[in-house]
């Protein structure tokens, strides 16, 4: 777990804790011994601290928080290491994350690799950097990077770390080690060596202007809305900056004490192991071959087809793009270069990034140019006899062993996959929009789906930063199959008294970013809705009827400004008072408790359901489908969680009060029945 090399006067404490090096318990011990036999060694005149495998100290053991420990704790250990008479230097590869930052904080010198990534990204787990890291970072960076780099838990490059003098020097990958070691026995010599902890003068500008503090609150409030953490976070780099080191410190470690009890932290932390659980199929074997993906083909360059290239030009993989008219390829291609130059504008990518990522891209009019893809995937209108064309002319061109998906968001993949001789070959590959952006990718096996194929799906998907879920085939799959319940209850409510912007009011309060009538003039009425079809048998039909479309025309359920600033609609008022009373709805007032349970209850029950038929693996697969694709608030947990968290009795009473009126719609799934009557939970 840890050795100790010596090169010379310099130790080499070397840590190899896989897969992550995790800061466990065993490990601080070893690494406090090693570091207390080097610093009784006349003969050691530095140490370097460094990890074998794939990174730097990950950070503390996550499924160890709250729990007793015995010393050293990991604020003890950096303390140790910050102490000593020796130059103490972290040499980071990979990431160092967390604990393993505040670890790299409490040396007295960093260098890493060019490919190195820091960050601090405890405030993602619903905590703050508890052991020195709000403390001392500021002292290191100063107090504006060091708010945004906590609060928002994101890493920084090294060479950004560089620049805001987070590491001292850089190196390249291969010498890691060897630049370590020249750069401690440069260190010998000196008489004091820099400790974080005893500086003050990065502080300077936050003690000549404290309002920077509440500038920053402003400046994120619409990101960190409902979260408990960030806040924390602000405070304890308050305390850096007004309170001695110690004093810091200890302000630092209760905020981290009553974050870690938090109901909010536990949801996060839920979150983050539902996440790695997901990537999981339970019936696939070990040792199922992967097919190499060296190529991927698209049908389709519509918003989704050109964003689903981007994830797979941005890690280098070339990418043939099919379109049936020059026109529409012209443009698909025209939106993908936009996108990634409005990404190097932002300093996300250089412009040498988004050369080399379009030189991989090829484009044709002709589906014979997708003949040596490894990977298929369609991309065109939602339309079960569209799609089944497309696959039946791919299964024609396609290669022997190439994986043809799906991006459908609801149609049966089984008959899809029908159209093929080689059904086994055939997945779903629901990408969410903006697909080059969104993190969840439902990965749909059919009746005949290969276990080679899930397996590469999966692997693929992690590849290009996805958290894949599998999903059972039916309408829907996972995430709009439950959404299909909140959406109906949501048309109802507004049937029967209830104003769009009560229901949107209800779900953003709940911690959604965006409630459901917001949600569809964000993406428009009228998509799928024709004019000469429609029959004003709906709402959307007659919004869309008066061109009020969503806030690409300015008017949906509501009314927008030129800053697209919503306001509510007194026209939508009387189109929804006028439909209701000639569909005999007598309006009534309903109040904000009523709207939450009719609007997430029957998703719950739903969610049961899909447990029940087998559709996803685990209910923490639904947790993570709902919170990466659909913007349910991380600090719930997701929707089976949350339903554990408030009881699943009251979620079925809630259902029972509502069924006399909707009857088959609020009839409780026998799995939700058996638990809550157990006093069961999902999670």
């Amino acid at each position: 777990m840890i050795r100790s090399e010596p090169h010379g006067e310099v130790m080499l404490v070397v840590a190899d804790n896989p897969p992550v090096n995790a800061l466990s318990q065993e490990l601080r011990h070893a690494l406090g011994d090693a570091l207390d036999r080097a610093e009784a060694d006349p003969a050691v005149g530095a140490i370097v601290i460094c990890c074998d495998g794939r990174g730097f100290f990950a950070g503390a053991d996550i499924g160890a928080l709250g729990k007793s420990s015995t010393p050293p704790s990991l604020p003890q250990l950096i303390e140790k290491i910050e102490g000593s008479q020796k130059p103490v230097i972290a040499a980071i590869h990979g990431n160092a994350l967390g604990g393993g930052l505040e670890v790299a904080l409490g040396c007295h010198y960093r260098i890493a690799t060019r490919s190195a990534k820091l960050g601090l990204s405890e405030v993602k787990l619903g905590l703050l950097p508890g052991a020195g890291g709000t403390q001392r970072l500021p002292r290191l960076v100063g107090v504006e990077k060091a708010l945004s780099m906590i609060v928002t838990g994101e890493p920084v490059t090294a060479t950004d770390a560089l620049g805001m003098d987070l590491i001292d020097r850089l190196v390249d990958d291969d010498s890691l080690v060897r630049e370590a070691i020249l750069f401690a026995r440069e260190r010998i010599s000196a008489r004091d060596h820099p400790r974080s902890s005893l500086r003050t003068d990065r502080l300077a500008d936050a003690v000549r202007d404290p309002a920077m503090f509440d500038r920053f609150r402003h400046e994120i409030a619409g990101k960190t809305r409902g979260f408990a953490a960030p806040e924390a976070c602000i405070k304890a780099i308050e305390a850096a900056v007004k309170l001695p080191f110690a004093d810091g410190m200890a302000r630092e470690r209760a905020l981290f004490a009553s974050l870690v009890k938090s109901d909010q932290s536990r949801a996060q932390r839920h979150v983050f192991f539902a996440e790695r659980t997901a990537a999981k199929v339970d019936d696939i074997p070990p040792g199922v071959p992967r097919i190499p993906i060296a190529g991927v083909g698209i049908v389709g360059t519509g918003t989704m087809g050109g964003g689903i290239a981007m994830n797979f030009l941005s890690i280098g993989i070339p990418v043939t793009i099919v379109e049936r008219e020059q026109a529409a390829l012209d443009r698909g291609l025209a939106t993908i270069r936009r996108n990634y130059e409005r990404a190097a504008s932002r300093g996300r990518l250089s412009g040498e990034e988004v050369d080399k990522a379009m030189s991989l891209l090829a484009s044709s009019l002709a589906i014979e140019a997708l003949a040596d893809c490894d990977l298929i995937i369609e991309a065109v209108f939602e339309s079960m006899a569209v799609k089944q064309e497309v696959f039946r002319k791919l299964d024609a061109v396609a290669k022997p062993g190439a994986i043809l998906a799906s991006n459908t968001s609801r149609l049966d993949l089984n008959e899809i996959a029908a159209q093929t001789g080689r059904p086994e070959a055939v997945i779903g590959l629901h990408f969410f929009s903006p697909a080059n952006v969104m993190r969840l990718l439902e990965v749909v096996r059919s009746a005949k789906t290969g276990a080679s194929q899930l397996a590469t799906a999966m692997d693929l998907a992690k590849r290009i930063g996805k958290v894949a879920v599998v999903s059972g085939v039916c309408p829907g799959f996972i995430g709009n199959r439950m959404l299909g319940q909140r959406s109906r209850q949501a048309q109802l409510l507004i049937l029967e008294g209830a104003k769009p912007w009560d229901v949107d009011r209800v779900l953003t309060n709940f911690g959604f970013p965006m409630g459901p009538f917001q949600m569809s003039d964000l993406a428009g009425l009228d998509l799928g809705w024709r004019r000469e079809s429609s029959k004003g048998e709906s709402i959307r039909d007659l919004l869309c009827e008066r061109d009020r479309r969503g806030q690409k025309t300015s008017k949906g359920y509501y009314d927008y400004d030129s800053n697209r600033m919503a306001t509510p609609s007194a026209e939508v008022e009387s189109i929804i008072a006028e439909f209701a009373a000639s569909r005999r709805y007598r309006p009534r007032q309903i109040s904000e408790q009523e709207i939450l349970e009719r609007l997430l209850y029957p998703m719950i029950n739903e969610g049961a359901k899909i447990l029940e038929e087998g559709i996803a693996q685990r209910a923490s697969d639904i947790d993570v489908v709902w919170v990466n694709g659909y913007g349910w608030p991380a600090f719930t947990g997701g929707p089976m969680f949350w339903a554990d968290g408030i009881n699943l009795q009251t979620i079925v009473a809630g259902l029972q009060s509502h069924q006399a009126r909707f009857g088959a719609e609020f009839a409780v799934s026998q799995l939700l029945q058996r638990k809550a009557s157990n006093a069961g939970r999902f999670n």
